[in-house]
């Protein structure tokens, strides 16, 4: 997690169990930190994930942008973040690896891994991660702290992995900011199609202008408020209706960047957009 704090008394600690703190699934968990929880100690975030239903709580820039690029992807069907691992076996593991383990009051603290996520698939549907700025990774309390983390999984057999800014795109991350709000917002289907067909026929007459300057023609050509055409745009790219390359940036993407996903099936199962 991002930040840090002195620590929860045993009390403190049974008083989040029993709120229901790292419990639940999908719409019904709540994690275990919440950002008002460390909100003195740097940026933070809550946003809504289009794949649980709820309000989501980021600690830093860093699990924003981990959590954007996870949380656009077909494939994710739950993402819990500020999951909390088990006091007793994280003590005993501490024990095992001769390290030592946050104590306050008394009280073992529970560590957390910054997200577990749930994937659609039938072998190792369940990965845990850590998000990790690279300049932390020399820290000799950080290292161990990862050990820890990394033995734990291992015992349960889920994969694990910790995440960098080094590993995640500014250009991804941008473009999902750009279309994310527009997966979930709620717009007329038949509408919706009527614009993929205006906006096929138009990419197939101007395949090398850009796409900011097409919505901005069809604005003119049909009387239109600015930005109407482009707000379609979004709609259709969030739903897949056109594929491209989610690497480059969306304000440099020209026509030909764009397939169009002519089935259903397709526009429903397509995963290339999210890399």
């Amino acid at each position: 997690m991002a930040g840090s704090y002195k620590g929860l008394s045993d009390q403190q600690i049974q008083k989040r169990i029993k709120e229901g703190r790292g419990q639940g699934e999908g719409r019904d968990y709540r994690p275990w930190i919440q950002t008002w929880d460390v909100s003195s100690l740097g940026r933070s975030h809550r946003i809504f994930g289009n794949r649980s239903g709820r309000l989501h709580h980021l600690l830093s820039d860093l699990e924003l942008a981990i959590f954007l690029t996870l949380d656009w992807q077909h494939s994710v069907l739950d993402i819990r973040e500020q999951f909390p691992l088990r006091v007793e076996d994280t003590t005993r593991l501490a024990d095992e690896l001769g390290i030592s383990h946050a104590v306050f009051k008394g009280a073992p603290q529970v560590l957390s891994s910054d997200f577990l996520v749930t994937f659609d698939r039938q072998t190792q549907p369940l990965m845990a991660f850590q998000a990790k700025y690279s300049s932390d990774l020399s820290k000799p309390e950080v290292i161990e702290r990862l050990q820890l983390e990394k033995r734990y999984w291992e015992d349960k057999q889920i994969p694990w992995a910790i995440i960098t800014e080094k590993e995640i795109s500014k250009e991804v991350v941008m473009n999902i900011q750009w279309l994310y709000p527009a997966e979930s917002e709620k717009v007329a289907e038949d509408e919706l199609h009527h614009q993929f067909l205006l906006f096929q026929t138009q990419f197939d007459k101007q395949p090398n202008d850009s796409i900011i300057k097409i919505a901005q023609q069809l604005d003119l050509a049909y009387n239109q408020e600015p930005g109407q055409a482009l707000f379609w745009l979004r709609h259709l790219l969030a739903r897949r209706y056109f594929q491209f390359d989610i690497n480059l940036p969306y304000r440099k993407l020209i026509a030909a960047n764009l397939i169009a996903t002519t089935h259903e099936k397709e526009i429903t199962e397509a995963n290339y957009v999210s890399g």
